[in-house]
């Protein structure tokens, strides 16, 4: 067979930027013009996923004059981009095979995925055609993402000669999606027996970091390229008699690099691009001598550099000096601005205008909030007169059951710890220190605590986290119910306060900063719940019947 060249373009691409999308693959197809063919991602033109802007009609026009004119660039390259296409009154997400000019083929995505977060019933019609295209002597299938998660439409294809297939991809990333996204390559290609040229998007949209990982299998089944985890590159592979091969040795299939070495570049890049896509000159967070605004820190200066970050110690009575001394010390390893602002004037202030209001009434986590909001507007207030973001730093684990002050400590507009349990902090924090020790070791051995009152331990209020991060994976990511959890081992009480404590601050996380996606169920589109939400009383009387029932 004559050799064919197939360059995958595991590019970022951003949500609306039509025109410097539009141009990117313009110049992609510039640079590899000795490629014989070019694959882009899933909706590149427009990004993933452009949500109701699907709804103008202003969009979608500006949409078929960027598909037209990356047609008139294709020449003699085979260009295969993926971007949304309206008939009449409905619009597909469709894949074009653009050449000299003409569009070969267009196929529209079958599958529309309607779960966790995606929603794109809301916006597209789903195609029933296979997608097929003849070239250079082979048969080429066409598949779009969730297409490939199912069997019936790759059966469409098998109903006549086929060669390869390509699947163009806006995957986004959780832990272990690498391994799901193999396994289901590799049992796609048990059923045809083809090769499979799976491209990714790759860049941080809102709070979904889509991870690259483009993966290429041969018609055994092997994988014989994989592209970087979080990193746009582009890759191309020569397709011969002899099989396929990687022109760049960089792209081989190596061993992985790790839950944590994973998890940390994706949220490096998701902090990276919401920066820089919505026009921040840097990034403001306050530095506690605690173990997340340290983690938050360090993945801020490897995203942007030391020079755009901003680090804020703001101390009360109660702020201890190991943390004091802890949070400059990490600020001065990482080469940041570091200012120090006491909160105890404006604290004070406070309670003097509110002292009239509170008379009669004993001191409760009303002061300690107090602290927390004086932290929280004086971070606003640098964010304002810079023009930076301020970066919350609080992870799920607090998320969950609302350890953390609204219009305080959530004050801000990224939060990079959002989907990141407790556990996997500490984790993610040992991680970091061996590529560079910049989090001071008691940082991460000391007992976690918000320094908001005397000799204050979260331990006090919480369970271990542990233990707390355990009950909430079944109940917040695997739906389980109280009983269940109590049944497979859970002390009740712990059981029961979690879990309450989870329900009744829907209103605190709705509120909060979005942060990327790193679970299989995030606290955002994943996780839909009410906030007026009475069926928790059910689950109440649920455990306390049979708790009876047992006694008796």
């Amino acid at each position: 067979m004559m050799p064919i060249r197939i360059t995958l373009a595991q590019l970022d691409f951003t949500v609306g930027a039509i025109t410097r999308n539009t141009e990117t693959i313009l110049a992609t197809l510039k640079q590899h013009e000795s490629s014989d063919c070019v694959i882009f991602p899933e909706l590149a033109i427009t990004g993933y996923s452009p949500e109701d802007l699907l709804l103008r009609d202003d969009f979608l026009q500006q949409v078929e004059q960027a598909v037209d004119s990356i047609a008139q660039a294709a020449g003699e390259q085979l260009v295969i981009v993926g971007h949304p296409h309206r008939m009449g009154s409905e619009v597909f997400n469709s894949v074009s095979v653009l050449h000299q000019g003409q569009c070969l083929v267009r196929y529209h995505k079958q599958r529309l995925p309607q779960y966790g977060v995606f929603d794109e019933q809301r916006y597209f019609i789903p195609g029933h055609q296979p997608g097929r295209f003849s070239w250079r002597g082979k048969h080429f299938g066409l598949l779009i993402c969730e297409d490939l998660w199912h069997a019936a439409p790759l059966a469409q294809l098998a109903g006549a000669p086929l060669d390869a297939v390509i699947a163009i991809n806006a995957s986004p990333y959780e832990v272990d999606k690498h391994r799901q996204r193999l396994h289901v390559l590799q049992q796609r290609n048990s059923e045809v027996s083809v090769p499979i040229f799976y491209v990714n998007n790759c860049g941080g949209q809102d709070d979904l970091v889509f991870d690259g990982h483009s993966l290429v299998i041969d018609q055994q089944g092997n994988l014989v390229a994989e592209l970087p985890h979080c990193e746009p590159v582009c890759a191309t592979i020569c397709w011969d008699a002899a099989g396929l091969a990687l022109e760049d040795e960089r792209y081989v299939p190596r061993s992985p690099a790790g839950l944590h070495a994973d998890v940390y570049q994706a949220l490096v890049l998701a902090v990276r691009d919401y920066v820089r896509k919505n026009g921040f000159q840097g990034v403001t967070l306050g530095l506690s001598g605690g173990i997340d605004s340290a983690l938050t820190l360090a993945i801020a200066v490897d995203a942007l550099g030391a020079d755009r970050v901003h680090a804020v110690m703001m101390p009360f009575r109660y702020t201890s000096q190991m943390s004091q001394d802890a949070a400059a010390e990490q600020a001065k390893r990482m080469g940041v601005r570091y200012d120090v602002v006491p909160i105890e004037p404006i604290y004070e202030a406070f309670m003097q205008q509110l002292g009239p209001l509170f008379v009669g009434t004993e001191a409760d986590t009303t002061e300690e909030n107090l602290q927390a909001r004086a932290r929280g507007t004086l971070l606003m207030a640098v964010s304002n007169k810079t023009q930076s973001l301020v970066l919350t730093t609080g992870n799920k684990s607090e998320l969950a059951v609302g350890y953390c002050t609204l219009y305080g400590d959530m004050n801000g507009g990224f939060a990079p710890l959002r989907d990141v349990p407790k556990t996997l902090v500490f984790e993610l924090s040992r991680y970091r220190n061996t590529l560079g020790e910049v989090i001071p070791e008691r940082v991460i051995s000391r007992p976690p605590s918000a320094e908001l009152a005397p000799g204050q331990l979260d331990q006090d209020n919480l369970p271990d986290y542990g233990v707390l991060d355990q009950i909430l994976m079944l109940y917040v990511e695997q739906d389980w119910s109280a009983d269940a959890i109590i049944k497979s081992g859970f002390n009740e009480a712990d059981v029961l306060r979690v879990v309450r404590l989870v329900d009744i601050n829907e209103y605190k996380r709705r509120q909060g900063a979005i942060g990327p996606k790193i679970t299989a169920r995030n606290f955002s589109h994943d996780r839909r719940y009410p906030i007026t939400n009475h069926f928790r009383y059910e689950l109440e009387r649920q455990v306390r019947s049979r708790s009876l029932h047992e006694k008796n």
